[in-house]
């Protein structure tokens, strides 16, 4: 079992203009962000439009990127669907393909009760036997899991071993971290409360901004883990203008991609109805950027600051 902890850009499914697949442009973005030293990969989550795949293709998308990492890093895999069949079903295929884990949210549809929670939680973590991460995502699913119902769900289901806390509330990463110790382990999903949440318990941070500037996320996660604080701060700081952004403008998908396009790596327009951004939003992505120093990537082996 890898070790899950640190940094995990959560990638985007590069698309040509017609909206199909860039297969060739995902396994070499997946290149890239190894060659950055990053501490793992998600995929399949909501920045990379999950939702808005078919089953054949988020299936697809699980055998190119095992492929593709080879075991170097730690791969994680959004397995979430509205039916508890249906995440049972993108579950067995992750492991089966051969990744490290599942990212698992609860129906983001139906707005499901804390015990229907817990129960499809337990019923898709039961069905196989590597880890399973759990998410909290209000904004996206329409439900706050209670503090309670996660330390149930840690405590009780063998494999249940971390959690995604993306409500943004640092009492619930302070309180899950703490009371949960031995048993279950946070991760940051809100990006703009990344270095807060180190601070009260968090082990690592699922993230939309690394995709954009992988290298500077992975430092100030490793300067915070070696102690320096102020160098920590000083980079979050640097971050946060291009992490308060993508938290406020509910279009992270469409920014992450058109900022693929500008490092020379595969973006590509984001599946309908999302639109892609207007002009204004274009200028502000671009300037937070050259602030970041982070534009040109030109290729796989090149990186921020090039």
């Amino acid at each position: 079992m890898k070790n899950l902890k640190g940094v995990f850009p959560v990638l985007i499914t590069p698309m040509h203009q017609d909206e199909t697949i860039n297969w060739e442009g995902f396994s070499n973005n997946i290149e890239y962000f190894i060659n950055q030293g990053v501490d793992g990969l998600a995929i399949n989550g909501s920045t990379g439009e999950f939702v808005s795949l078919t089953k054949e293709e988020r299936f697809k998308a699980v055998e190119v990127a095992v492929e593709q990492v080879g075991g170097r890093i730690p791969l994680i895999v959004g397995t979430a669907a509205e039916t508890t069949e249906d995440a049972i079903e993108y579950t067995l295929q992750a492991e089966k393909a051969g990744a490290d884990a599942a990212l698992l949210i609860n129906s983001y549809y139906a707005h499901p009760k804390e015990e229907e929670i817990y129960e499809h939680f337990k019923a898709v973590a039961e069905s196989v036997s590597f880890p399973v991460m759990i998410y909290n995502n209000p904004f996206t699913s329409g439900v706050n899991i209670s503090v309670d119902t996660i330390l149930r769900t840690g405590k009780n289901v063998r494999n249940i071993t971390h959690v995604k806390e993306s409500s943004g509330e640092i009492r619930k990463v302070r309180d899950i971290s703490r009371q949960g110790k031995g048993f279950i382990k946070t991760f940051c999903g809100a990006d703009d409360m990344v270095l807060e949440s180190f601070m009260v318990g968090a082990e690592g941070w699922i993230s939309v901004g690394g995709n954009i500037a992988p290298r500077t996320a992975k430092e100030m996660y490793d300067a915070y883990m070696a102690g320096d604080i102020d160098r920590a701060w000083e980079l979050y700081d640097k971050l946060l203008p291009l992490l308060n952004f993508l938290e406020g403008s509910g279009k992270y998908v469409q920014i992450t991609k058109h900022a693929m396009d500008l490092k020379g790596l595969a973006g590509g327009p984001a599946r309908r109805p999302r639109l892609g951004l207007n002009q204004e939003e274009q200028e502000t992505l671009k300037r937070l950027m050259e602030q970041l120093d982070v534009l040109e990537a030109s290729t796989i082996h090149g990186g921020e600051g090039k």
